[in-house]
Formats: structure tokens, sequence, C-alpha cells
């Protein structure tokens, strides 16, 4: 039995396009774009969380998504007109501009947008864009999931480097959930070429050892996620738990005491079984439904200590 698992596009009406407002079904680009042939894009994905007692959608940790964005424009030799603050005023005047009360998420996205052939970045322009789609739970982050440890091996940082969200090297996260879902999985799980564990196809990784949290290092081939800075910061500061970044290895996963996803896409999503086998009891551990309760009522602005996470849309 496949899996299937997409998030519909429900676009806000009105996009960025290259220095411009205009109707998203406007917003395009030629087939002989350079990074439609040779995938070299970088992008970032944000949510905004309706807050339904104050009628306000709240953009979550936005200034670091922007500063992450900016600061990998120099691994693609990316160069455009727009700053940080900038990109960060048209990520909230896409959403305001659509009118939703609702959940979203805001695809913030630099590209380059020469027409011209040969894979190279240096000297090739680039142009910046940005949309926004209506985003509920992108998994299942009530019952846990079904992952499997993929026959893919994560890219290495000096092959096409993680850390950098580049729309070609999801071709790599492509694969891996595509032969999970194949197998009758919700996700997978990437190896390093070295045999340690790196991430999920799309999400970082946490394991709950004897009451720390466990998670790979920078150095892992990760995406130094937004989110997973989120939760090490909430674990140690909320919950008085210790955070270890290390390798973890394969068999690990299959031992330790809970297991959780976390993302921007996946919050904070948790893990019942790995290849078969069954972490924990099966259903959501203690910590990982804590962590949980604890970011939902962040993301929402209902934590007073970390309001400043959270960059309201309308006013």
């Amino acid at each position: 039995m496949e899996i299937h698992q997409m998030a519909e596009m429900h676009p806000g009406a009105i996009a960025y396009h290259e220095g411009r407002y205009l109707p998203v079904e406007e917003a395009r680009i030629s087939i002989l774009t350079h990074a439609f042939n040779y995938g070299t894009g970088l992008f970032e994905g944000i949510r905004g969380y309706y807050a339904e007692e104050e009628d306000n959608i709240l953009v979550f940790r936005l200034k670091e998504h922007i500063d992450r964005f900016v600061r990998n424009f120099n691994i693609m030799c990316m160069e455009i007109p727009e700053t940080a603050a900038d990109i960060e005023t048209v990520c909230l005047e896409v959403v305001q501009r659509s009118g939703f009360r609702e959940g979203v998420y805001i695809r913030p996205i630099c590209y380059k947008s020469e027409h011209s052939l040969g894979p190279t970045v240096r000297g090739v322009k680039s142009s910046f864009s940005c949309y926004i789609i209506k985003l509920g739970d992108y998994v299942n982050i009530t019952d846990g999931l079904d992952v499997a440890v993929s026959s893919w091996r994560r890219l290495s940082d000096n092959a096409i480097p993680s850390r950098a969200k580049s729309t070609g090297s999801y071709i790599n996260s492509s694969l891996a959930a595509t032969e999970a879902k194949q197998a009758g999985f919700h996700e997978a799980i990437f190896l390093r070429e070295d045999g340690t564990v790196a991430e999920g196809s799309a999400m970082n990784l946490f394991m709950v050892q004897n009451g720390a949290l466990v998670t790979p290092p920078p150095t892992a081939d990760i995406l130094v996620g937004i989110t997973r800075n989120t939760v090490m910061e909430l674990t140690t500061a909320e919950l008085g738990l210790p955070v270890i970044e290390r390798p973890i290895a394969r068999t690990e996963l299959y031992v330790c005491d809970e297991l959780f996803f976390c993302g921007t896409g996946a919050q904070v999503a948790p893990v019942r079984s790995v290849d078969r086998r069954i972490i924990g009891g099966g259903t959501v551990g203690p910590i990982t439904k804590q962590l949980q309760d604890l970011y939902f009522e962040v993301v929402t602005g209902k934590v007073a200590k970390y309001r400043g996470w959270c960059t309201p849309v309308y006013g």
C-alpha cells in the first residue's frame, strides 16, 4: 500500500515576483530560466499561525528564517536588490494581501533568473519571488509516524550542502520520501555516507534517551533548522532537560525511549516505529507531548516570554 502525503496548493491571490506585486497566476518564469534547468534556487519555508483570540496571523521566527536565507546567498553567489528587511516586509505583505484568516505557509525564493546555458552560479543574475499557500498539518502529529531508514544516503556538505535549502537538492529528499511511501511508511530517515543518522527527508530528528534529547550535530549533513533550534531552547529553558548534539547510530533509533521529527512543515511530529520496530510504547512519548503542547502555545503567541518570536501580520 502506498501512503500519499502532499500539501495541496491553495495560494494567496497576490505574489511578489521580480520586484512587483501581481496576481499569483502571472508570476511565471520561462523554460529558459537558469534555475529551472539547473536547480539553482534557494528558498525558505515559514509558517504563519492563526491566533483566533487576536484574529491575527502570527508569523513564526520570521527574522531567523530570513537571516538564514540571506546568509545562504553566499553559498550560491546570489545578489539581489532586496535587503533582509525588504524580504521580511514582502513576506508580511503577501499574507496581508491574501486576507487569509487561517494557517499559512510562506515561500520566499531566490533563484538564478538569467536565460543562459551552463552549470555555474558565479556571475549569473539572481531574482527574488515570494508566494503563500494555506497550510494546516503537513504530517500526522497526533498518532505517530511509521518511518523507515532509507536506502538513499543524505547528500554530503561537500557535494550539495543540506544547510542551504536549495531547490536542486530536494531531489535527494524526494527519492527517499517516495521510497518510504511506496513501501507503506509515512516518512524516511536518512543516513550519512558513514552510516550515522542525519535527519528525515525534510525535517530534523530528535530522540529521547535517559531523560535527555539527542540530535545529530550541524556537521552531520543536516539543515540547521529554525524549529530544531526552537525545540532545543524550549527543552533546556522550560523542561529543564539536557540537549546533546552528537552522532547517532542507526540501531540507537530502535532502542531509544522516544523519537520525533521537527521542522516548519512537520512541526513536532512523534514517530511510533522505525523499520517496523515499535519505539517506546508505540504512542506519543511524555517528553514529546510536553514539547508539542508547548510548541503550539508558543507559535500561537500564548507564551509571553517568547512573544518576540511571533510577528503579527495584521497590525
